[in-house]
């Protein structure tokens, strides 16, 4: 390139810049305390930055947005060149982590973002928000922007900021930035990714010493709460990050579409940028994209948009984390995992699987959002795929399902677990270490393939449900259906068994895990069981008694299954049969004790070994304080008719998964429920090798 061309490339260049920064500038603003006493205008009121990411929605950082009076902000935005400063009222509807009422300045928990929605509609600019997770911005330069105060004045502030790497791991969204200083109020301020032209992330924090801080990155924004797991029908406003997405699609979408907008469009400047989005479109073909899939429904579940992903032949990716939950999310994971050749394809593809999906509602509109999305997807067939492409989604098209316009309410039946996705957290006790536990937390796919979501070492049993918060809701997301909340399979050592993970919180404002969906223990030693009648402790059972034990499960799940009590006749405690007599128990039974952990008998701590080393997959128990036998009778009864109802073992944990939550609700025809525990554990799905857990250093 010669030195004329070459700058004047760069000149194009260094402009397309500039209009990206002024576009950048638009969109951000500033956070000031509201109420008696404080002036919008002043640095006394001033708490932060953040920006417009949807018509009427602000992104900020958690920390900003608590800096305000009871969730109440005044948002301060210059309406256009030379209009001057408008202030407009403000709440705080979504801070991530949620249940955070304190924080130390500065280190609010990662991911530090809340979202604001503004008390009155505005007129004003929204940055444009990468469908691409931030984590593959790890090194290079971004550009970042934000208020701060200077003598006394309210000023804008803005520049490039090296990448330094991550924090936390690629999925922490955290990137470490350096070589430029961050003052005061910069926090919750756009950073954009200057080659694509796009807001990847948030800023967090400066360094406490030196120059940098950090960033979050706006797929974070994936972990917000979605609809309730067990509701099998759902609106768009329920799902605050589906509500605040497609507002944003359909923005930038409109926007393109003005014939003379006021300013330069977010497209536009991609485009003079040299932005090619998947290496297939273009700008402005990607925003008409997005806007399109932005007025269909949002995908029915997280599992069924990385359904449709992992179905695509040329896709090759990994699935980033968080997992993708809206359209622009599985659009976004296909720019990593395709073959230059199959972009094209891949793109169109995903389309059509968009148009053809189930619905988690269907309005009055998308009849018309699917043809408008089918007629963009028509003419970018026409020049992108051969005949027998084209003609292979025409006929997709003609073969569409028709839609139901007033979906069924009520709750779906029961599903076989064995066709889910299930989440299963293995928890293993140091035996050097009691009362610490390693763990690892897996999705398990149908047919018992899994994926490891987080692992970690030594954590003090008080400390796991807080620990496992956000890589349970990870698991979680991945494997909730509506209607159908995620399984949690429980792997324990046999003598921990009891632990109530069922009752654990994993954060103050939720349900417990045990109400939030079905959870079912395993066993994670059952070749170290205590032995018996000549078999040695930690001795493996022969090889017959897993056959027995397979055989069992079968029964179980095609025929009816019976209550067997054990440990208790008519109110009055009994010792739990020894093993030859168990395994001597009809095929149908399925073993209940409701004196465990009374101890009225010197074997009774080893009651459920004992009960597993019989070949049974399937048990029920409750844990808590000594009863009377008139509540003993009342157990009798519920659990009787529970495995009864449950028509055999298949649905026995979405029955024990229903009383949970009726206790949680007070339904006092649940209450002998109250404690109750329910062993699941599957022959046919290994185990995690004890050699996959992570080393103590």
């Amino acid at each position: 390139m010669t030195p004329g061309r070459d700058g004047g490339a760069q000149g194009k260049r260094d402009g397309a810049l500039h209009a990206l920064r002024e576009l950048v500038m638009a969109a951000t603003v500033r956070i000031h305390r509201t109420g008696p006493g404080y002036a919008a205008d002043e640095p006394e009121s001033f708490v932060g930055s953040g920006f417009f990411i949807a018509p009427n929605w602000v992104l900020t950082c958690a920390h900003v947005a608590r800096g305000g009076e009871g969730g109440e902000l005044t948002v301060a935005y210059e309406s256009g060149t030379g209009r001057g400063t408008s202030h407009v009222p403000g709440e705080v509807v979504a801070t991530l982590p949620e249940g955070v009422d304190q924080a130390v300045p500065g280190k609010w928990p990662v991911p530090d973002l809340a979202l604001v929605r503004l008390r009155e509609p505005v007129d004003h600019e929204c940055v444009y928000v990468a469908e691409r997770p931030a984590v593959y911005y790890s090194e290079g330069e971004v550009f970042y922007a934000g208020w701060t105060v200077v003598d006394g004045q309210m000023s804008r502030l803005d520049g490039p900021i090296a990448v330094k790497g991550t924090l936390g791991g690629s999925s922490s969204g955290v990137l470490r930035l350096g070589e430029n200083d961050l003052p005061y109020g910069i926090s919750g301020g756009p950073v954009v990714d200057p080659v694509r032209g796009e807001v990847i992330g948030v800023l967090k924090s400066r360094a406490d010493h030196g120059r940098g801080g950090t960033s979050i990155g706006t797929e974070q924004l994936r972990t917000l709460p979605g609809p309730v797991p067990g509701q099998a029908v759902w609106a768009e406003h329920e799902d605050l990050y589906q509500a605040v997405f497609h507002a944003h699609d359909r923005y930038h979408r409109d926007r393109q579409r003005q014939s003379r907008p006021a300013r330069n469009t977010w497209a536009d400047v991609q485009n003079r940028l040299g932005a090619r989005p998947g290496r297939t479109l273009t700008p402005g073909e990607r925003a008409q994209l997005l806007g399109r899939l932005a007025d269909l429904p949002p995908p029915v579940s997280t599992r069924g948009l990385l359904d449709i992903l992992e179905s695509l032949p040329e896709f090759e990716g990994d699935i980033p984390l968080p997992s993708p939950r809206g359209w622009r999310d599985g659009l976004g994971a296909l720019y990593e995992g395709a073959r230059d050749e199959g972009v094209p394809g891949l793109v169109l593809d995903y389309a059509m699987q968009a148009l053809l999906a189930e619905r988690p509602f269907v309005t009055p509109g998308t009849t018309g959002a699917e043809e408008s999305l089918w007629e963009w997807v028509r003419q970018a067939a026409e020049g992108w795929l051969d005949g027998t492409r084209r003609r292979r989604i025409e006929k997709q098209w003609a073969e569409r399902p028709k839609r139901i316009t007033a979906p069924c309410t009520g709750p779906k039946p029961p599903r076989d677990p064995a066709t889910r996705h299930t989440a299963l957290l293995e928890l293993v006790e140091r035996s050097w270490e009691r009362g610490r536990w390693d763990w690892q937390v897996y999705v398990t796919r149908p047919g018992g393939a899994r994926d490891c979501v987080q692992q970690d070492v030594c954590t003090p049993t008080d400390a796991l449900p807080e620990r496992l918060a956000a890589p349970l809701a990870e698991a979680f997301r991945q494997c909730d259906e509506p209607g159908w909340p995620a399984i949690l399979q429980v792997v324990l050592p046999h003598a921990r068994l009891d632990l109530p993970v069922d009752a654990w919180r994993t954060r103050p404002d939720e349900p417990p895990l045990g109400a939030r969906g079905p959870v079912v223990l395993r066993c994670g030693d059952r070749d170290r069981l205590p032995g018996e009648h000549g078999f040695a402790e930690c001795d493996p059972a022969p090889p017959e008694w897993d056959e027995d034990r397979a055989d069992r499960w079968r029964w179980l799940h095609a025929h009816n299954a019976t209550a067997e009590f054990l440990d208790c006749d008519q109110g009055v405690p009994r010792p739990v049969p020894e093993g030859f007599a168990l395994r001597n128990l009809p095929s149908g039974s399925v073993p209940v004790m409701c004196r465990y952990g009374e101890h009225h008998y010197e074997d009774d701590t080893v009651a459920l070994a004992r009960i597993l080393l019989g070949g049974f997959g399937v048990a029920l128990w409750r844990r808590g304080p000594v009863r009377s036998a008139a509540v003993c009778g009342e157990f009798h009864r519920g659990a009787a008719v529970t495995v009864a109802d449950a028509r055999g073992a298949r649905h026995l944990p979405e029955r024990v998964h229903e009383l949970r939550r009726k206790l949680l609700e007070s339904h006092t025809e649940a209450y002998w429920a109250d404690g109750i525990a329910l062993i699941y554990d599957d022959p046919n799905l290994d185990l995690p090798g004890a050699g996959e857990l992570l080393e103590a250093p």
